[in-house]
């Protein structure tokens, strides 16, 4: 076709469309940002539920952008309607307020770039499409599902590469009085790109993550716009990446083959390229099998995210997570730094897993309980407190009528070099400290002890009533518990007792755990002297009178 052909096919394609290409581009300016600043998006597709790959690859959208003072938007990716989930979009946003893992601009945050869901952008798609018909990089293709499904077939068998290029693009050369009859015939038909590649050509593209990446060039006549004339993925993608000035797309590695098809689109559309980073999959170990596979929503429990939200880990715990996830070298850092937070580290591609990513419970929980290590009692408390108010009411109302005790529980063993970790999650606390609530201590019934050990309560009755004393030191507390071992003919430390059992009853250890085991009901738990000095003498005799009636 002539220019002045392929304008009058344009018209005949688009005839009421309001705006052109540079009403678009004038509309969406450069951002004022300085050049090291970064651009992300997170854009999901409202086709399911949030899972843990798509909150990390959100959180890797978020801190790039912080880190470099840039903006970090949201934009739902909503082409395929036919596979959109009722509530799908506001399970999206819901989940990034409740992760906090909240967007600059975007989708329900406001922002000059939008609109910033796919469907309400369909005409500005068009006017793109339509500068391409005029440019002769794009055609109206009327094949059938029936043709289409033919040429597949027939490519199966010869196996050769499935699509529409080459030869069998019957469409690609229609005249303009072709088109104008197909059209007056009522045949349906979809745009197609006229791809100028050819696959006998090499193209090396460099990923932030995976490095220099070599690719067959483009040649398929990918669909641009469907049969409604809404646009496909791959389309809308680029042209809201370039209107939007998105500098780096950070997205799953399964987007790997897809990339010479976007760099050619950003090419025939004459757009600055955008990098990208293709984040490797989160991984683990499958128990049945022992093979390696993706995280799955349906075997994995820890992929989605109802069971961090509804198992009490902490928001900031999870990022801390994400954080090792997204940086190999970040755990070190953070076990290191005791009073630095994620804002104080520098991430980087460089130091982002290549390969697939595991998930470590071990890890996991080690990260989290290290989290809860560095806080305040008062602040587990509190945070506590709000969890049990969504998930567990009774037990938020014993947490209420129990403040200043559980406070001081929580406290213990908080301000040395290495504070005590027990806690992975707000619903540890009500398992691992029980025994500081008296009603839900008696309930227990000492159910929670893996020994059938009988220990001498009468022993331990002997000590409290005649030589407990809570108004000294821990130190000179512990010295006492020992003269009273050495009077009673216990060892005064396990080694003198194993040097020379046949002379000893046991060792002050013994002493202690029974004393233990009595007023918590079991055999680990934070410093038993602060415990004491909490529960006070008369509910240390409550207990052990309990024990003795178990």
């Amino acid at each position: 076709m002539t220019e002045e052909e392929r304008k009058e096919l344009a018209d005949l394609l688009f005839p009421n469309l309001e705006h052109d290409r540079d009403y678009y581009e004038k509309l969406y300016p450069e951002r004022e940002l300085d050049d090291n600043c970064m651009v992300t998006r997170y854009g999901p597709s409202p086709t399911g539920s949030v899972h843990l790959g798509n909150l990390f690859s959100a959180f890797c959208d978020m801190i790039y952008a912080r880190q470099s003072r840039g903006v970090f938007y949201l934009r739902i990716e909503d082409t395929d309607q036919k596979r959109m989930i009722d509530g799908g979009i506001e399970n999206i946003t819901g989940v990034l307020h409740g992760f906090n893992i909240l967007p600059n601009e975007g989708y329900s945050f406001s922002g000059e770039y939008g609109p910033y869901k796919q469907s309400d952008r369909t005409e500005i798609y068009q006017a793109y499409v339509k500068d391409l018909i005029i440019k002769g990089l794009a055609y109206p293709c009327f094949m059938s599902e029936d043709e289409q499904n033919a040429i597949k077939e027939e490519q199966a068998i010869n196996k050769v590469k499935i699509g529409i290029y080459g030869h069998y693009a019957v469409d690609r050369d229609l005249s303009i009085d072709e088109v104008r009859e197909k059209l007056d015939n009522g045949e349906e038909y979809v745009i197609r790109l006229k791809s100028p590649g050819n696959s006998k050509n090499t193209i090396e593209f460099v990923d932030c993550i995976k490095g220099k990446i070599k690719f067959p060039e483009h040649d398929v006549d990918t669909v641009l716009l469907k049969k409604d004339k809404t646009p496909t993925y791959h389309l809308a993608h680029a042209i809201d990446d370039h209107l939007m000035h998105t500098t780096h797309v950070i997205r799953g590695d399964e987007w790997v083959s897809s990339l010479p098809l976007h760099y050619q689109l950003f090419q025939i559309l004459d757009f600055k390229p955008v990098k990208y980073a293709h984040i490797a999959p989160i991984t683990i170990k499958d128990q049945e099998t022992g093979t390696i596979r993706k995280l799955s929503k349906r075997k994995d429990p820890w992929a989605g995210v109802k069971f961090y939200e509804e198992g009490g880990i902490p928001i900031d715990a999870l990022h801390l997570y994400l954080a090792t996830i997204a940086n190999t070298n970040f755990e070190e850092w953070y076990l290191k730094n005791q009073d630095k937070k994620i804002e104080d580290f520098t991430f980087t591609f460089e130091k982002m897993a290549i390969g697939g990513t595991s998930f470590d419970e071990a890890k996991f929980n080690n990260i989290c309980k290290t989290y809860f290590s560095r806080k305040t009692g008062e602040e587990v408390y509190f945070e506590t407190l709000e969890f049990a108010k969504k998930y567990d009411q009774e037990y938020a109302s014993i947490l209420e009528e129990n403040k200043l005790d559980m406070i001081k529980f929580l406290s213990i063993e908080k301000d040395g070099a290495r504070p005590r970790k027990d806690i992975a999650k707000y619903s540890d606390v009500k398992e691992e400290f029980s025994y500081a609530i008296d009603s839900m201590f008696k309930k227990e019934k000492y159910s929670k002890l893996d020994t059938e050990k009988v220990y001498d309560i009468d022993l331990v009755l002997d000590y409290v009533n005649n030589y407990l004393n809570l108004d000294v030191s821990n130190e000179e507390w512990f010295n006492g518990v020992r003269d009273f071992a050495s009077d009673n003919g216990y060892a005064t430390s396990p080694k003198e007792y194993k040097n020379n059992s046949e002379l000893y009853k046991g060792h002050v250890g013994d002493i202690c755990e029974a004393i233990r085991v009595m007023i918590t009901g079991r055999k680990q738990s934070p410093d038993l002297f602060s415990i004491m000095k909490i529960l006070g003498k008369a509910r240390i005799l409550e207990r052990i009178e309990l024990y003795s009636n178990k």
